[in-house]
């Protein structure tokens, strides 16, 4: 019999060989502290022996609701211990149907919940009558009956130990590859949130696959502060690191958005990591704080900061050719600004980053470009949870700006017309996948799964091409394209994502087309930006003058798109917005619009705005200055 292939096994396996070597960072009490490898597996044994005496069992569903922390990775492993099936959620969840919903649909005997967590469970467990057992992770002044500290499960874990030595062993190793590890839930762009069942093989595999396209040493850290509870972070983040014997931070906590964001940049400084995970969005707040750290130096030193920047983008080219040809020619002059400009900017992440590693979303060539340049490359991906989740990335022995990497080792990629057919290199289709790492399905939901996983396939949804130096490109969901009236398609990501970064007053857009006559657009504008503009000009929002003019702003940088303007031919004109609705009200993850991994929710919000929606494909609707945009820009102030 082979070498078994669980969590529980890769855990013993690295506690044994990196014992003494700090696993986990963690801030207490102004300071981070380490936690070794060893510490952490007594830990997860006591835990997992608690769950024992309290009777969980072999296949029970333990729900883990918590930000990140030590006892984060020591709750879900003392479950994998002890053969239960976590069922991570975000703590972002504020949405008590959809919390119920999760727990309900996947039959949760138990939850492990942070404080912050509690109250949300007192209101909903009358209507989860399989939930027995609620642990806290932190002190609270009062429990409930079914409520039981952290501190106690230890202590039971203790006693059950001292009586029964061997059981905690005996169950452990019963957990098979084939086992469920995780349910998932998809992020609830549908009303029913689908899931997805990621087994304990599943991980291990994407692990080694992972392993396959980028390197990571013993001793590394990384600072994961994207969400633990999502297929991402758990791969790329926290397994594969104590795999390999790495150092997990866990970000400061927060009590708001914004104060994580800050956080961040104080908890890079404080760890030093080598690594670091990350979305656009977030890389995109990196980015400004660069650029603002050059801008306050002055004009001189920002001359400086564009003309190393070119320099570098002449080396680096498109990344495949870094450094080719006549691009060599540029190492002299890029060596001298690493030295006086990129070197200081790295210092401010803590000096050691070898790279970071972008996933969740579309990334920006520009981005990946930038952080190239300033010598702290972004690597993007291709994943989703449905693959647990990694399919491709560049790495630094291999990348192409703009494409998400040569697919890893040990999975099959083929590109799919509608009919199922593989198409050649360079033609777009649906991106489809076989491997260790796919998924076993979704969670009492054997339609869905019928229609994903079809002949051992995986059947992503999502599309995309491979060029002829074998780099996957990813143009966008299927879900997500425009439709045009005589049935063409077009993915809108690209568009909205150029928009978003390349122009002053849009701050945020959403495309529409649904074989309408036209595409229409929902607009958040910059109101900083605006702002600034209309009092530069003199101009009162709250008068008409000021209005429209602060419309003319908006359709002006969508102009620059179309066919006479300074950026024409870049997009098809048919796929620019001929009508904007402008909102007063951004997209975020507290209004649903957007999901934990910051991406917008387009069905919801679509479904929402659906009476601007279907004004703008009226007549008067089609003009700018129209009495509904007129109303919500003149509230701007």
């Amino acid at each position: 019999m082979g070498v078994k292939r669980t969590l529980p096994q890769l855990f013993e396996d690295s506690a044994a060989r990196f014992s003494d070597k700090v696993m986990m960072l963690e801030k207490k009490a102004g300071a981070y502290e380490g936690t070794t490898y060893a510490q952490m597996r007594e830990r997860v044994r006591m835990f997992a022996a608690g769950l024992l005496a309290l009777g969980i069992n072999k296949g029970d569903r333990m729900s883990l609701i918590a930000d990140a922390r030590n006892d984060w990775v020591v709750s879900e492993l003392g479950m994998f211990y002890v053969g239960a099936i976590d069922v991570p959620i975000s703590v972002k969840i504020e949405d008590l149907s959809d919390l119920t919903f999760r727990l309900s649909h996947s039959g949760c005997r138990a939850a492990v919940v942070t404080q912050s967590q509690v109250e949300k469970i007192r209101k909903i467990k009358k209507n989860l009558p399989e939930l027995e057992i609620t642990i806290v992770l932190d002190e609270l002044k009062a429990y409930e009956p079914d409520e039981i500290p952290l501190a106690e499960v230890l202590a039971r874990g203790a006693e059950f130990q001292a009586h029964d030595e061997g059981a905690l062993d005996e169950r452990w190793r019963s957990v098979y590859e084939d086992d469920p590890a995780n349910i998932c839930y998809t992020s609830g762009t549908t009303a029913d949130p689908k899931g997805i069942i990621l087994t304990h093989r599943n991980y291990t595999a994407n692990i080694e696959q992972s392993h396959g396209l980028v390197r990571f040493e013993p001793g590394w850290c990384a600072l994961i502060f994207l969400p633990w509870d999502h297929a991402f972070a758990h791969t790329c983040g926290l397994y594969t690191l104590f795999k390999t014997g790495g150092v997990i931070a866990s970000p400061q906590r927060a009590r708001s958005y914004m104060e994580s964001l800050k956080n961040i940049v104080l908890n890079i400084k404080e760890t030093r990591p080598h690594v670091l995970l990350s979305v656009p969005a977030i890389a995109k707040n990196f980015r400004k704080g660069v650029e603002k750290g050059i801008r306050d130096k002055g004009p001189r030193a920002e001359a400086m900061f564009r003309k190393a920047l070119k320099t570098a983008y002449a080396y680096h080219g498109d990344g495949w050719n870094r450094g080719k040809g006549v691009r060599k020619l540029h190492k002299p002059a890029l060596a001298l600004y690493d030295r006086l400009i990129f070197s200081k900017i790295r210092a401010n992440f803590g000096g050691r980053v070898q790279y970071i590693v972008g996933g969740g979303a579309l990334l920006d060539i520009e981005l990946q470009r930038f952080f190239c340049a300033i010598g702290m490359p972004m690597y993007q991906g291709y994943g989703l949870s449905e693959a647990a989740p990694v399919i491709s990335s560049n790495s630094p022995a291999c990348h192409k700006f703009g494409s998400s990497g040569r697919v890893a080792p040990g999975i099959e990629l083929r590109i799919c017309d509608d009919k199922g057919d593989a198409v050649p290199a360079g033609h777009p289709g649906e991106i489809v996948i076989r491997g260790e790492n796919v998924m076993a399905g979704y969670w009492k939901n054997e339609r869905a799964t019928a229609e994903t996983l079809r002949g051992g396939w995986l059947y992503t949804g999502d599309l995309g091409y491979l060029d002829a130096d074998g780099f996957l490109f990813v143009l966008g969901r299927a879900k997500s394209l425009l439709i045009a009236d005589d049935g063409e398609k077009y993915s809108p990501e690209v568009i909205e994502e150029t928009l978003t970064e390349k122009t002053r007053f849009i701050d945020q857009i959403i495309l529409y087309n649904a074989q309408s006559p036209y595409t229409v657009a929902l607009v958040v504008p910059n109101r900083e930006a605006i702002l600034g503009t209309m009092k530069d000009k003199g101009l009162d929002l709250k008068s008409r003058d000021g209005q429209e003019a602060a419309l003319r702003l908006i359709e002006g940088e969508i102009a620059a798109y179309k066919e006479g303007g300074t950026e024409a031919g870049m997009f098809p004109g048919r796929w620019l917005p001929a009508a904007i609705a402008v909102l007063g009200e951004p997209f975020t993850e507290e209004n649903r619009m957007l999901n934990s991994q910051l991406k917008m929710v387009r069905r919801r919000i679509t479904d929402f705005y659906k009476a601007r929606l279907d004004y703008l494909f009226t007549a008067e609707g089609k003009d700018i200055v129209n009495h509904q945009n007129l109303t919500i820009i003149g509230r701007l102030e």
